[in-house]
Parts: C-alpha cells; sequence; structure tokens
C-alpha cells in the first residue's frame, strides 16, 4: 500500500452545539450563496478556530462571545491539501459560549458530491436541474463550513430560500414558509436531533410524491420524478412496513416525525441514510408495475430496508470515527435481510445472502491484497477506500454467523442495551461487543476480534472416521488463500462458531461446538456409515471446508435429490471452486460435482453455480477448449430451462421469474440457437409494438439477441433506450450492449458510455458490460487508457473508479499484462482505487496460475464429453 498521508483530527479546544445554516441555490448559475451561525463552545482559550471547508470562497467570519457585544474578525487562510479553514483572531476566545458567524459561497459541482446538480427531463420535454447533497463520508465541507467529523455532532437548524414553484425538503419538517420578492420562498425546517454532519441532506427540484403513515403514525413520503407517482408505492409499502419492524426489534421507536426517501437523477451511490431525508438512485427506488423486473422489485425492497436501519444503527448511535465504517455498514447489510425476509418470505432472501454476500466477502478476503474489515483511516482520501464488500458484506456475514451463535432473543437484548446507552452519542465497535456479551454471557470480544481485526478467514479441513454408530469428526483450521499459499510466517487464528448438519438432521445443526484452537474433535452420535455430514450448517459461518473425496462422495446424492438445503447446496458448490482456483482440489472435479446439480429448480442455488462456472470460462475464454465449455454450460442449463419455459404460469413466485431470466440469459450468452431464434422473433414483436416483452424477460431477450447480433440489432437497441422513459429500462439496455462480438459495434458501445446520453453514475456499468469477452476486455482496457484524464477527473475519490478499474483489469491472464497495469497507474496515480489496482493485478496473476495448472486436464474432459 501507498504510504498513508499525515492527518490531524481537528482540536477539541472549539465545539459546535447548533448550526443555523441559511442557502440560497442558483439553478441557473449553479453556484449558491450562504451564512450560518455555529454555536460554539470555547473549551479553552485560543485564538484560532480550525474547521474543515472545500470548494468554498469565505467572505467573513466573525465571532461573537456570548453576553458580549465585542465582535472579533477573524483572519482566513485555507489549506486545500487537508481540506481546512482557519480563522485567526486577535485575541484569545474567551472559555465558554459564543457565536462564529461565517459568510460564504460555493459552486452545485457536477461530482455527486457535496452540494451539487442533478440534471432531469420534465414531463414536456424541458431539461431542469435539481440541488441536492451527498455528504458521506467527507463533503458536508463543500456545502458550508463545519466540524466534518462524525463525532462532532450537533443540532441544525435549515433555512432554504428557493424559486416558489420547487419543491425544498430536509431533513426535518418545514416550520414556516414566507413569500419573498422575485418569485422566492424562504423556508425554514425544524431544528434536527443530535446528529453528525454527514447526516445532513437538502433538496430543490420538481418532484411529486404518495404519502402513507406507519401504525405509529409517523408520515412517510416517497418522492418520485414529476408524472411517476405510481412508481413510488412499493417503496412506500415497504418503508410503511419497516418503520414498526425496525422499532420492535430495537425497542427504540423512530425518533424523527417524518420520513422521506427520493429519487435522485445523478447519484454516485445506491442511496443514502441522510436522517428522516434518504436520497435514492432511481432503480433503487423506483418499481414500476409494466416495466420492472422481480429481480430490481427485490433490489429495491432490499435497499429501502438497509437505509431505514441505519436510522437507528448509524443515525441515532454513530460510529466515533471512518475506522468503524463496516460496524454502520455491516449491520445495515445483514438486517435489511431480517426486514426483508419479515416483509416478503417469498424472496427466500436469506439463502440470496449466501450468494450476495457471503459469497462476495470470501472471494474479496481470500486475496493477499484485503484487508481487516476494521481499517484504522487517517486521511478524508482513505475513506473511500473501504466502502468496498469487506466492509459490507464481510461485515454482514460476521453478523449473521455471530447473530445465530448467541441466539436471537440475546442478539436483540444487546441490541437494546447498546442503542439505549448511546443514542444521541458515538460509539466504537467494543461497545456493541460489550452489550451483547452483557445480554449472551458469551466471549463476544474475544471472539469477534479475531473476525474484524485480522484479515482473511480460514479453511476448515474435515477429516471423517466412522466408529461403531458414530462419526468422529476432525476439522482443522488454516488461513484460506486465494492462490492456496499462506505467506511465510503467518499465524492466523479465529474463533470460529461450527455448526454440523446431517442426512439424518439435514435442516438444523446435529451438535455446534467453537473452534478455539488449531483443531478440534466432534463426536457425533447416531451416524450410519453411509451417512452424509456437513460442516457450517445453513452455510452461516464465515469460512471455507474440504472435504476428503469420501466425504463428498457421500453428499452428492444430497445435492442431487436434493435432501440438503439450498444454503447447503449452495455453500458446498461454491467451497468447491474456490479451492479448485487455489489449487486444492481438481478443477475437473469440479465440473464433475457441478454435473449432478442437473435437478437443481432453486434460483439461488443456479445463480451461484453459474457465476462460479464463468469464472472457469472465463480462463478457458483464452483457450481453445471454451467451444466445449459452451457446449458443457449448454447441456447443465438446457434441463431447467425446459421447466420454466419462456412465459409466466399464473400464482408463480418471483424467484421462478427471476431463474427464468438467469437461465435463459446463460444460455442465449453461450450460443443456445433456439433460444437466440426465440429471443429474435420475440425481440421483433417487442420493437414493433406488435407484444411487448415482460420486464423479466427484457435481460435475457436483449443479452441473447446483442450476443448474436449485427449493426441492425445493435440500432434497435439504441432506438429503444433512446424512447425508454424509465431509468430502469435504459440502465438494463445500456448494460446489455457490450454482449455484441463485432468489434467495431464493441467500439460504438465504449463511444457511447461517454456519450451524453449516459448519465455519469452508469457510464461505468455500460463500459464494464463489454468486458464478458477476450477482445471486448482488451478493447475496454484500451478505451480507459485512452480516456483516462476524463475518467480520472470525473471519478477521482469516489468508490465508482475502482469499480472501473476492476472491472476492466482483473479477467486478463497473463503476466505481462498485469506489470503492464501496474506501471499504468504508477505513471497516472488514483489513490483511492489503490488498493483495487493491487487486488486486480493479483487477481490477473491468480488466473494465469489457475489456467497454467488445469488448462490441459479441462481440455482433456471436456473433449471427452
Amino acid at each position: 500500500m501507498p504510504e498513508k498521508k499525515a492527518f490531524a483530527r481537528l482540536p477539541g479546544s472549539v465545539i459546535p452545539s447548533n448550526y443555523n445554516i441559511k442557502l440560497k441555490p442558483n439553478l441557473q448559475t449553479f453556484t449558491f450563496e450562504g451564512d450560518e451561525t455555529i454555536t460554539v463552545d470555547v473549551k479553552s482559550a485560543t485564538n484560532t478556530i480550525l474547521i474543515n471547508s472545500v470548494e468554498i470562497a469565505i467572505q467573513s467570519a466573525t465571532f461573537q462571545a456570548q453576553g458580549s457585544s465585542d465582535i472579533s474578525t477573524g483572519e482566513i487562510s485555507f489549506n486545500e491539501e487537508d481540506e481546512k479553514v482557519t480563522f485567526k483572531f486577535p485575541a484569545p476566545l474567551p472559555v465558554g459560549k459564543g457565536e462564529l458567524k461565517i459568510k460564504f459561497t460555493g459552486i452545485l459541482n457536477d461530482k455527486m458530491k457535496g452540494f451539487y446538480r442533478s440534471k432531469y427531463t420534465t414531463p414536456d420535454g424541458k431539461e431542469q436541474f435539481a440541488a441536492v447533497t451527498q455528504f458521506e463520508a467527507t463533503d458536508a465541507r463543500r456545502a458550508f463550513p463545519c466540524w466534518d467529523e462524525p463525532a462532532v455532532k450537533a443540532t441544525f437548524d435549515v433555512t432554504l430560500v428557493v424559486p416558489k414553484q420547487k419543491v425544498a425538503l430536509s431533513n426535518m419538517p418545514v416550520i414556516s414558509s414566507t413569500e419573498l420578492n422575485g418569485d422566492l420562498l424562504e423556508v425554514k425546517y425544524g431544528t434536527t436531533p443530535i446528529m453528525s454532519t454527514y447526516l445532513l441532506a437538502f433538496i430543490v427540484g420538481d418532484y411529486d410524491y404518495v404519502e402513507g403513515k406507519d401504525q405509529d403514525g409517523v408520515i412517510v413520503r416517497v418522492y418520485t420524478p414529476v408524472g411517476k407517482k405510481e412508481q413510488g408505492l412499493f417503496a412506500l409499502e415497504v418503508a410503511i412496513k419497516t418503520l414498526p419492524f425496525y422499532k420492535n426489534y430495537f425497542g427504540i421507536a423512530y425518533p424523527l416525525p417524518k420520513m422521506d426517501l427520493i429519487a435522485i437523477a445523478d447519484f454516485s451511490a445506491g442511496a443514502m441514510e441522510n436522517w428522516g431525508l434518504v436520497t435514492y438512485r432511481e432503480t433503487a427506488l423506483l418499481v414500476d408495475p409494466n416495466n420492472t423486473s422481480s429481480h430490481v422489485r427485490q433490489w429495491v425492497a432490499l435497499v429501502v430496508g438497509h437505509e431505514l436501519a441505519h436510522q437507528w444503527f448509524g443515525n441515532l448511535v454513530t460510529m466515533e470515527w471512518w475506522t468503524h465504517l463496516w460496524l454502520n455498514e455491516g449491520f445495515a447489510s445483514w438486517i435489511e435481510y431480517l426486514c426483508v425476509d419479515h416483509c416478503f418470505p417469498e424472496f427466500d432472501i436469506w439463502t440470496q445472502f449466501v450468494n450476495n454476500d457471503l459469497g462476495r466477502a470470501l472471494e474479496l478476503d481470500a486475496l493477499h491484497t484485503s484487508h481487516p474489515i476494521e481499517v484504522p483511516v487517517g486521511h478524508p482520501s482513505e475513506v473511500d477506500e473501504i466502502f468496498d464488500a469487506i466492509s459490507y458484506s464481510k461485515g454482514a456475514s460476521v453478523i449473521r454467523m455471530l447473530h445465530n451463535y448467541i441466539g436471537d432473543e440475546h442478539f436483540r437484548k444487546g441490541m437494546n442495551l447498546y442503542l439505549t446507552k448511546f443514542k444521541y452519542k458515538n460509539a466504537f465497535t467494543e461497545d456493541l461487543w460489550a452489550a451483547l456479551e452483557e445480554s449472551s454471557k458469551k466471549p463476544i470480544g474475544q471472539l469477534m476480534s479475531t473476525w474484524t481485526k485480522q484479515m482473511g478467514f480460514p479453511v476448515l479441513q474435515v477429516e471423517e472416521k466412522q466408529d461403531g454408530k458414530s462419526r468422529v469428526v476432525t476439522v482443522t483450521q488454516r488461513k484460506f488463500c486465494a492462490d492456496g499459499l499462506i505467506p511465510e510466517g503467518d499465524k492466523s487464528q479465529w474463533m470460529v462458531p461450527i455448526t454440523i448438519c446431517t442426512a439424518s438432521s439435514p435442516d438444523k445443526p446435529a451438535t455446534s461446538g467453537v473452534l478455539d484452537s488449531k483443531n478440534l474433535t466432534i463426536t457425533l452420535e447416531n451416524v450410519k456409515a453411509s451417512d452424509w455430514i456437513k460442516v457450517n450448517s445453513g452455510t452461516v459461518g464465515v469460512y471455507r471446508a474440504q472435504y476428503s473425496s469420501e466425504s463428498l462422495e457421500r453428499l452428492i446424492p444430497a445435492i442431487k435429490d436434493k435432501s440438503l438445503s439450498p444454503s447447503d447446496r449452495l455453500g458446498l458448490q461454491s467451497d468447491l471452486f474456490a479451492l479448485a482456483r487455489a489449487g486444492m482440489v481438481s478443477s475437473v472435479d469440479v465440473l464433475k460435482v457441478a454435473e449432478s446439480f442437473i435437478n437443481e429448480d432453486n434460483y439461488t442455488v443456479w445463480n451461484d453455480l453459474s457465476s462460479n462456472l464463468s469464472t472457469v470460462g472465463l480462463i478457458l475464454q483464452y483457450t481453445e477448449s471454451y467451444p466445449q465449455f459452451q457446449s458443457f454450460i449448454r447441456n447443465l442449463f438446457r434441463p431447467i430451462s425446459q421447466i420454466v419455459g419462456w412465459d409466466k404460469k399464473d400464482g408463480e413466485s418471483p424467484l421462478i421469474s427471476m431463474l427464468r431470466e438467469l437461465v435463459l440469459t446463460k444460455l442465449g450468452r453461450n450460443g443456445d440457437e433456439s433460444v437466440i431464434k426465440e429471443a429474435t422473433k420475440r425481440f421483433e414483436e417487442h420493437f414493433m409494438g406488435a407484444k411487448i416483452l415482460p420486464a423479466d424477460l427484457r435481460k435475457s431477450v436483449y443479452i441473447s439477441i446483442l450476443s448474436d447480433g449485427n449493426e441492425d440489432v445493435f440500432t434497435k437497441m439504441l432506438e429503444l433506450y433512446d424512447k425508454a422513459d424509465m431509468q430502469e429500462e435504459k440502465v438494463r439496455i445500456s448494460r446489455s450492449l457490450g454482449t455484441v462480438r463485432d468489434e467495431g459495434l464493441i467500439t460504438k458501445v465504449l463511444d457511447f458510455s461517454l456519450s451524453d446520453k449516459v448519465r455519469s453514475q452508469d457510464s461505468v456499468f455500460v463500459i464494464a458490460g463489454v468486458t464478458g469477452s477476450v477482445r471486448g476486455r482488451q478493447l475496454a482496457w484500451k478505451f480507459v487508457k485512452d480516456n483516462w484524464t476524463k475518467l480520472y477527473d470525473r471519478y477521482r475519490g469516489g468508490f465508482l473508479l475502482a469499480r472501473l478499474i476492476k472491472a476492466t483489469t482483473e479477467d486478463f491472464i497473463t503476466e505481462e499484462l498485469a506489470k503492464e497495469v501496474e506501471e499504468f497507474f504508477k505513471a497516472n496515480p488514483a489513490p483511492a482505487a489503490e488498493r483495487a489496482i493491487q487486488q486486480s493485478c493479483e487477481n490477473i496473476r491468480l488466473n494465469a496460475r489457475w489456467l497454467n495448472r488445469d488448462g490441459d486436464k479441462l481440455k482433456e474432459w471436456l473433449k471427452s464429453k
């Protein structure tokens, strides 16, 4: 890792208790005027006040001590590198309360951070702009000078001066609205609870809304683009169910009088949990009954569940510093599933957790360039790097494992203790462990520090021995690394909650224990010699398991007859693919196990299997065996495609719709002629308006026809893109375009990604769309290098830059390309993506090693099929 910049937090000599902020945004010139009065406590005599400010012009700063008529004017000096401003006063400020008054101006930037502008089109076709905010992690300082650190909490009184006809929102309800000269309104909002700067929000623009109340009388509104009110109804239903669910779960009422959710046209993240005013990408909030797929509907439910959980966990109790970010995000990423499972049991969402979160976490955390869940963070530029799958998905996974270990009742009691003790304050990770330890009487701190303070996770090697009617199971832990090589001198060891299920107890653990040393022996009574056993029942533990050939043989019939639960079937093959990539088991043997999923009917199991097979396909794309591999995929997926068919049946669960989309997409992408033929027919009917495709089929049809498509198909897709009124449909089309194989068309997709037809937040995903083929990957990487200045300027300091770099580099397979990537970024540094660059290069080298080791054996086996 590069050397960390020297960094010091703001001094504690002067601290704020209230900000009274007045802002007047100008949507024509993209500037804003502001003045604020900050009530402060001077804790020790000082003649300087040091706070955060960036890209703000400060006209004046004065200080007046409480009870004094003297007004002192500060000399203003900026430290742009550290994003700080110093006000130096002629004499020391007296200890006690006082008021710091600042007049300033700023810009409504186009970088999707701070106070920024977002472009949208009104129903009559006019282009308009909204002024919106995104402050997490450290961008409140772009909207007003402030103590922009999570531990420096204060209350906020916000006033906005806005054009009369615009909707103007902030965290609290409006308390007064006064007409001013020149068609303006001065809108004042209620005082917020004491909170961190990054949770403040204000929005000015054109919006419609739908409204409801939850069972406790909290007013809930979902704001949508004008004319699209009905697209907010699904999120409204989720929010109205979710707020009381969390109130009951935490034992604490939602503390604000209203809850607004709003869809923002230009938004870099998925959503942001501003207290009482949660902002979302349009695709993470809006649901259209005719145009939204089951997949997106489920995604919206999860994102709403995630952000509303933060209203307690993050907003009411806030991390002390960004080092503890994982606790906010990991916890919300876990409990969103609990909430969706409560609201929509038909989604079978916990099985999906194993694929969506645990799988992602294990994949990233097996790299030597991963990081511990809890990373010391100093300079603001380091914060964005940890908004990744370790903080979110591994964080969520260890919390799920912990919840399972101590049980729901003790977990809830501990959560209530923690939230009650620290409400309106800040906390450290250890504070949560202490509360859970108190409620469960288990060594939570000791156990969890092995998961949060050290990088990686173990693989448990499972040995079995039959002893009469008993099975003696010995599990031995060692660190799991993606290349199978443990770094020299590594002594990592975890406290691992272990569960084991058996043929006679497939759905709940037959036994459990804690592995707190190198190995553990467990005796299972009444297990027949022919019975299977599986370590990590329900795939709740954050580890891989490796079995002997004999143990695996016993498990294969349980995959075929599905007596093993879906999450266990998923976990088993997921572990095997990871072990194969690490060179710890044979890739050919893993493909043989994959064949035993021929009777599989669970969407989530297929989804995980499909993505694992894609990683094998990735290395085989560089060989002559790839056509045989595609034939293997078609043979594996064809039986399930015939069961789900093309058309939705009455009363069908959303998971079947998602399975149909997955299976048909996989077959179309892999050249299945009957799927491409049917997709082409249905696309033509859709394009002509004769028979519109259901939302759940569009992705499959688009990808199938584009993977086989020519210029004519491509042009028609662009025409549909231009006509699409809903952002979800634009995203679906733009992310599918890269499936084309023709070099000229790939180049057109890349050019299109940076055209003004594609929103800045979506360009990265359009570019990533072409990286599914060898040629597409090469062209995408060249495109990134050729347009680096523009791309870097657009995404610098944000996580989209890291995403772009990984998508366009990590799937290469030669040492030469790993070196080329390293050299390019040595010459063109991207500090916030430094870790992503290292992870990409590690993945390239892993791919190369895997192909060299297993390529010939895979070729022989595929030839024999």
